[in-house]
């Protein structure tokens, strides 16, 4: 740690530092608690895919028989696109989940069975469903990431920095008081030597 200055520059200097990170914190404080939020946000939407994913497949269960056919329906449906766009959450740039675009091919019906077309729409519901879940977490991640590096924050503020700088504070004032306690006593040390001689030669 840098040794501190007893001047009266280096006072006004820390009471400046002092008066920057008092005015910082609350701001990060605030920014601390809006990623919590966010995560607790994410986290529910997280949530609600997952409820929405579990109705979706329990919805498959009768269908599960027949989708146990084996049929290649990658050879007629493929992912081309996963649509994201650029979203802020607290001041952070993240991918916001808009639509995945399918390419699908036309198909013979009469070498598919009649089950085909409801197949095809429960494979881009459940790729849906993962790629928003995807986008989500990747939210998650980022905010998370956020709250970590703003928690140091703080934490460097609220438990280094502020009393670091009111300790220096504190010092330089002890000091310059010290040395003006010291100056005024010199100052009444030389006065009476002064008086006294003066005294002396009035008397002599």
């Amino acid at each position: 740690m840098q040794k501190v200055k007893l001047t009266k520059n280096e006072l006004k200097k820390q009471k400046d530092a002092l008066k920057r990170f008092l005015h910082y914190l609350p701001t990060l404080q605030l920014k601390k608690q809006q990623l919590q939020a966010e995560i607790l946000k994410i986290q529910k939407a997280i949530d609600d895919v997952e409820r929405e994913n579990a109705k979706f497949r329990h919805g498959l269960q009768c269908w599960v028989d027949v989708f146990s056919e084996q049929l290649d329906l990658e050879g007629i449906l493929k992912v081309k696109e996963v649509k994201t766009s650029l979203g802020n959450i607290a001041g952070i740039d993240m991918p916001v989940f808009e639509e995945v675009v399918f390419e699908e091919k036309d198909y013979d019906f009469m070498k598919y069975p009649l089950w085909v077309d409801f197949g095809l729409e429960a494979v881009k519901k459940a790729v849906e469903l993962a790629q928003k879940r995807k986008v989500l977490e990747k939210q998650l991640m980022l905010v998370r990431e956020e709250l970590r590096v703003t928690t140091q924050r703080v934490n460097l503020f609220e438990k280094v920095k502020i009393p670091q700088t009111n300790e220096n504070i504190r010092k330089i004032r002890i000091y310059l008081g010290d040395l003006q306690t010291a100056s005024v006593v010199r100052g009444k040390i030389a006065k009476a030597k002064i008086q006294k001689k003066a005294e002396a030669e009035v008397l002599g």
